[in-house]
């Protein structure tokens, strides 16, 4: 599995690569399940367990393909 993973817009089709500033490696696309169920996708370190909202573009999440 590539560890590089790449966040798109499904609007404008712009690109990003995010990694941690700590470790200096990709962050993995992951989802956090809220208390009420839902579902937030999140980008997390898989050193150091830091945890950010995925990137936004267009006003919308960018998604990622695992």
């Amino acid at each position: 599995m590539n560890p590089n993973y790449t966040y798109a817009c499904n609007a404008c089709g712009m690109k990003v690569n995010a990694s941690c500033a700590t470790c200096n490696v990709p962050l993995q696309n992951d989802w956090l399940t809220l208390d009420d169920g839902s579902q937030v996708q999140i980008s997390k370190c898989p050193n150091c367990a830091g945890k950010i909202k995925s990137p936004q573009c267009c006003g919308q999440d960018m998604s990622c393909e695992v």
